[in-house]
């Protein structure tokens, strides 16, 4: 009687078998796939205090450039140098028109005559006024009014005689002398044009030191002054370093660029040996506190709090985590950082707002090489300003 039951149950032991199978192989295709690491780009932290120099581009110019002008205004008829040109002090530059100068010095050379032939006669007339006097043949008041002829005519020649000296000076100005031994380092006028009185003509560098001009930019402007120490090297000797000193920094922004221009005073062997006009680059060493680090400002994260934070790569695991750390001086593209950070971390410097805790993540350098634990820093990563 117990047999015809034996298969139903064997039957069902197996659709529960199935069952239990397609469940499983259902809740296997519904689970999502792993995800892959993601990929960093990491950089380690420099140690300011063993950064190199920031580099400034510079030119350089004459410690005295002197902007020469013509004193009255005038029609430009020839000019006797060029840009480059050597010059001598009393060396003619350039000449204006002096025709109408000429004409204005021949009136007042002829009215100056006048007033001299005027000045005469009111003397003659005064003397023999006075003999009259004496005589009582003219009355005092007569005699008075000669004397103060007299001195009208003597200050009106005065006056003729001052404005003779003024045309004739007027008539010197027609030529622009080179008021020291130089090199003529622009010129911004050519013959033919109508120049107006003190407009620059020329620019005239002067013989004597040269110096490097620079500029610095407004959020560093703080970690330099006046005197410090520099290192010059020009475009076309490179390696070879110039020492020099900042003789010079602007007390007011260039408001275009919003830069402060410097003057680098060259102090060093070989200073005499450059020319104008030559690209330089100047060295400067930040005052920065020793042993201080600094990150890419890209790394810094902030919290929902506002803490500062960057995220760290464990490239040996492959993972990432959050490291709270306290912030200093922020320039433009690096950011100080006081604690919370060793010389030996890969820190993540792009990216880092799409990372979260413990990600498997691919570290990779500037390069796009693969970092391992081993790697050291790169040397032009650690120059970098």
């Amino acid at each position: 009687m117990s047999c015809p039951r034996r298969p139903s149950i064997r039957h069902g032991a197996i659709a529960m078998l199935l069952l239990v199978c397609a469940l499983v192989a259902g809740c296997a295709a519904d689970a999502p796939p792993a995800e892959p690491p993601r990929t960093v780009l990491v950089a380690r932290p420099v140690d300011d205090a063993q950064r190199a120099r920031s580099a400034f581009a510079g030119d350089v110019r004459a410690r005295e450039e002197s902007p020469l002008a013509f004193r009255i205004g005038g029609n430009l008829v020839r000019r006797d140098v060029d840009v480059g040109a050597r010059v001598a002090v009393g060396d003619v530059l350039a000449v204006l028109d002096p025709g109408d100068l000429r004409l204005q010095a021949q009136a007042a050379q002829a009215q100056a005559a006048a007033a001299e032939g005027e000045l005469a006669r009111a003397r003659a007339d005064q003397q023999r006024f006075a003999a009259l006097a004496e005589d009582q043949l003219v009355s005092r008041s007569a005699l008075d009014g000669q004397v103060a002829a007299l001195r009208t005519a003597e200050g009106q020649a005065r006056a003729a005689r001052a404005q003779l000296y003024v045309a004739r000076n007027q008539a010197g100005y027609a030529e622009l002398r080179a008021p020291r031994d130089g090199v003529i380092a622009s010129r911004e006028v050519e013959a033919g044009q109508v120049v107006a009185a003190g407009q620059t003509v020329m620019t005239l560098a002067v013989d004597g030191a040269r110096e490097i001009a620079i500029a610095l930019p407004e959020s560093q402007l703080g970690a330099f002054s006046v005197g410090q120490a520099v290192a010059v090297e020009l475009w076309n000797a490179p390696g070879r370093r110039i020492s020099g000193r900042i003789r010079e920094l602007s007390p007011a922004a260039d408001p275009q660029a919003r830069t402060y221009a410097a003057r680098v005073a060259l102090a060093g062997e070989g200073a005499d040996q450059v020319v104008l006009g030559q690209s330089a680059r100047v060295y400067l060493q930040q005052a920065t506190g020793a042993g201080t680090l600094s990150v890419p400002l890209s790394a810094l994260q902030r919290g929902d709090d506002g803490a500062a934070a960057v995220w760290v790569a464990d490239v040996a695991a492959g993972t990432v985590h959050r490291v709270p750390v306290t912030v200093g001086t922020l320039g433009e593209s690096r950011v100080v950082v006081t604690s919370g950070l060793s010389p030996a971390d890969w820190v993540v410097s792009a990216g880092g707002h799409l990372l979260r805790d413990g990600q498997q993540v691919v570290a990779v350098d500037r390069d796009n090489h693969p970092v391992t634990a081993t790697t050291p820093p790169p040397p032009s990563r650690r120059a970098r300003p």
